[in-house]
């Protein structure tokens, strides 16, 4: 017990927070570090808030399950906008899917694209699965990273109905190119899966804003492990590199 609570300080001591943020933790009981190492735990492992809560008490701590689920939907924002305000620049030919979430014992959808690289472009959780949805989801992309030069989806209407409706406020010569084959989406499906796996010990979602939240934050750290933020090492594992970018 000693060793693992010997082993915990002293990755607290090198896990340092930008003096920015540290307002944010402003009233709560645990430190900064201690709260974000949690946090990047939940996002990054396949852990439900049990196993979490679980791991505080061999380490010497009770924090309630619940408390936990709290600092996930409280401080994971924090990592979205330290992550996107440092993220690299993504390819122009995107592949774009989506897939399905469960919550409150009902689907709801996560769109995602990836570069021909496997490299994330964005992300974007919606209750249905329709051209509106599609179109917000890559607006959203869009104005995060740019205006891509191919897009490949599958056979789904709505996702055709939305490039159509953008491309038709786009100059004639920078319109996006649509490519529908469901087999050249497996980079994209790949990506689904990983956040799959992630979610699954949840057993679902009870609201719609944690679920986004969440998602939000395993999007987040899964970026970091790719490599896609400015500032990572290829040398350093996932933790080191986010390490680094909420020191920043």
């Amino acid at each position: 017990m000693i060793i693992l609570v010997s082993v915990f300080k002293k990755v607290v001591i090198m896990f340092n927070i930008s003096p920015e943020l540290l307002p944010y933790f402003k009233g709560y009981c645990s430190s900064s570090e201690v709260i974000l190492l949690f946090v990047y735990m939940k996002c990054r492992f396949s852990l439900s808030y049990r196993d979490l809560e679980e791991m505080m008490r061999v380490r010497g701590a009770r924090v309630d399950h619940s408390t936990l689920q709290r600092w996930v939907i409280k401080f994971v924002p924090l990592i979205d906008k330290a992550v996107r305000k440092r993220k690299r620049p993504i390819g122009s030919s995107w592949r774009m899917d989506e897939t399905y979430v469960k919550l409150n014992g009902k689907w709801i959808y996560l769109y995602g694209a990836v570069d021909r690289y496997g490299d994330t472009v964005d992300f974007f959780l919606s209750e249905h699965r329709d051209k509106s949805s599609t179109l917000s989801f890559f607006r959203k992309a869009i104005t995060e990273n740019n205006i891509p030069k191919k897009v490949v989806i599958d056979k789904s209407g709505s996702n055709k109905a939305a490039l159509d409706a953008i491309n038709t406020d786009l100059d004639q010569d920078h319109t996006i190119q649509i490519l529908q084959n469901k087999y050249l989406n497996n980079r994209v499906e790949q990506d689904h899966r990983f956040i799959k796996k992630r979610i699954k010990p949840m057993l679902g979602f009870k609201n719609f804003y944690s679920a986004s939240i969440t998602i939000s934050g395993i999007e987040n750290i899964r970026m970091i492990q790719k490599g896609q933020v400015r500032g990572a090492k290829n040398h350093l594992s996932t933790f080191e590199n986010f390490a680094i970018l909420m020191a920043a």
